[in-house]
């Protein structure tokens, strides 16, 4: 990859297109997380690979905008390219707009990709835009014409999942969702977001890397249901079953086509936070409600994927004992690369029954490189892990019976007192959050002050949100639950429901000494009703993996804290025993070792 020279074709173009700046996201036409290497723009013309991210480009000055999780990854990446790194802070909304909206003149055109971008995002550009009279082009093509050897997208057959993991047939759901749209006397309900797609014709893919789902777009009326993909991707099998459900196949391409056709004078419903604003335009109703009747649906699971998943569990901490085991065996003779561990961890998941894939690339930190929130090692780059310092790793699996995603922080050495303060505050938030009871109602931007309470109040604080909806053998990144200051994941304010699963991960971070992260799934359940309150609700500990006992300072903890701690490392050594030969047994009890006061 030659960043300089991909630059320069671009501002060619740009002076063909007669484009005074052009704004290149991360996402794909579906508002994707992970997307295929197809899609992959932004990383191809800045050589910047994180996961979150925006490019601007004029004639003559490059920015990337990225929040905190990536700053020391892209400071790095983008060393040398002559693009600057543009600090974005949490719940400033774009910010590149109000950039452009600063340095162009009145009269300017901005250019983008249309597919790439949500409604939501075209509206707040324009909204900024606008007053500076500064033009936005969304039909500006400019990478087909640079990117010579674009990858191709994927052609990988989709799947079935099975009914005895979903707990619920696709005909049950486009049913329950169509009570839903007769309630609001709607006539159409557009659907762009890959993981609803998967999720609401239990149907799975390959088409990106770590979530498992495949490139399509669904239209749901009163009585007919159109699903937009390749043909080619599904057998004469699953063809027949989806025609028998009264699911009809249609082309990918099409879908722009049928909107404009289907949604004259109709009621639409479409999420402006996945609907691309290139197929915005072709609805030409004036009679449109923006709402997402899939997202919360999929991330409330029935009490089958709940079953499962706490098998996942089991056998997902399974595979981190074999691969911490594996890991002291190992330094008691060598160093291991941060990139090894990574793999070895794939491989140990990779021995459990219905495994398919990682859920994200592992983050692998030993030492400084743990204070890179979302650092990736690689096996040309990456540090030589040493019996000494700390190490954080976090990691997660994609199995047929669930999603995981855990993180733990080690000692491999005599912990300084620093390190051990630090951790503590962590493990101090982690066990208020896993521990709270509320009433039903509360948002993750009420809990998260929880997880800080600590580190406030030694004024330290950490930069990403405390915690992530997750899903079902679907995106390992889910909304609408979350923690965080500025609300959910998504940046919507939603609140918690029973059957919903989001991530407890607060953190610490010594800039270029190391990082600390504990991290387990959590899953709301139902407390117990108030007279007077009405219904509370709690959280489920579902990670099943000790906590380094090493790393903590006891004397910071409460009673309170320390019997939280003592029953989670009983329940993780009862349920993880039956999988284990005796010299496991010994290894575990000696992490699960109850602490006494």
């Amino acid at each position: 990859m030659n960043t300089a020279q991909n630059l320069h074709a671009l501002r060619q173009a740009m002076i063909m297109w007669e484009i005074d700046a052009y704004i290149i996201p991360s996402s794909d036409p579906h508002q994707s997380e992970y997307v295929a290497d197809h899609w992959k723009v932004r990383e191809w013309l800045s050589g910047f690979d994180g996961s979150a991210g925006t490019l601007v480009v004029t004639q003559d000055w490059a920015g990337l905008w990225t929040d905190s999780r990536y700053f020391l990854q892209a400071e790095q990446q983008l060393a040398g390219s002559g693009i600057a790194l543009m600090k974005k802070e949490v719940g400033k909304g774009l910010e590149y707009d109000e950039y452009l909206a600063e340095k162009l003149t009145a009269g300017s055109i901005v250019g983008l990709d249309g597919r790439l971008f949500s409604v939501f995002q075209l509206q707040l550009m324009e909204e900024t835009l606008s007053l500076a009279e500064i033009e936005i082009a969304i039909n500006s093509f400019l990478i087909e014409s640079i990117w010579l050897k674009r990858p191709l997208l994927s052609d990988a057959p989709i799947v079935v999942h099975d009914l005895k993991y979903a707990g619920q047939s696709r005909v049950e759901k486009l049913s329950e969702i169509r009570a839903k749209m007769r309630e609001m006397d709607a006539d159409v309900y557009l659907v762009a977001a890959l993981d609803e797609i998967a999720w609401l014709f239990n149907l799975r893919g390959s088409d990106t890397a770590f979530n498992p789902v495949f490139y399509a777009y669904a239209s749901i009326t009163k009585f007919e249901t159109y699903l937009f993909v390749d043909a080619k991707k599904l057998s004469n099998v699953l063809q027949n079953q989806l025609a028998m459900d009264q699911i009809q196949i249609k082309a990918y391409g099409d879908f722009q086509n049928f909107i404009a056709k289907v949604a004259e004078e109709k009621v639409v419903l479409y999420d402006d936070k996945t609907l691309s604003a290139i197929h915005y335009i072709a609805i030409k109703s004036d009679f449109q409600i923006e709402l997402n009747l899939i997202k919360r649906l999929k991330a409330t699971k029935n009490e089958v994927q709940l079953a499962h998943l706490r098998k996942t569990m089991e056998k997902d901490g399974f595979a981190l004992l074999k691969t911490f085991r594996w890991l002291e065996q190992e330094l008691s003779k060598r160093t291991v690369s941060e990139y090894e561990l990574g793999v070895q961890i794939a491989h140990f998941r990779s021995q459990q029954s219905h495994y398919r894939e990682e859920s994200f690339h592992p983050i692998v930190g030993y030492e400084a490189n743990g204070a890179i929130v979302h650092y990736r090692a690689t096996e040309k780059v990456a540090a030589a892990i040493q019996n000494k310092g700390i190490l954080l790793v976090d990691s997660g699996g994609q199995y047929l019976d669930g999603t995981t995603d855990i993180t733990r922080t080690v000692a491999l050495g005599t912990p300084s007192d620093a390190q051990k303060h630090h951790f503590t505050l962590v493990l101090k938030g982690h066990i208020a959050l896993a521990r709270i009871c509320f009433p039903a109602g509360t948002s993750g931007h009420q809990l998260d002050v929880l997880a800080r309470q600590a580190l406030w109040k030694q004024h330290l604080d950490y930069g990403h949100g405390t915690g992530h909806g997750v899903g079902f053998f679907l995106n390992v990144h889910e909304s609408p639950p979350g923690i965080s200051p500025s609300a959910s994941s998504s940046g919507e304010r939603s609140e918690f429901l029973s059957g919903m699963i989001v991530s407890n991960e607060p953190g610490y971070y010594e800039t270029g000494e190391y990082g600390i992260r504990i991290e387990n799934l959590i899953l709301c359940v139902k407390d117990q009703e108030s007279e007077q309150y009405g219904t509370f609700l709690k959280f489920e500990t579902l990670s099943l993996f000790p906590i380094d006992q090493q790393l903590i300072d006891f004397d910071l903890l409460d009673q309170e804290e320390i019997n939280w701690l003592n029953n989670y490392h009983q329940e993780v050594y009862v349920r993880l025993l039956p999988y284990l030969n005796t010299r496991e047994q010994e290894w575990l009890k000696n992490k699960c070792r109850i602490y006494q006061t």
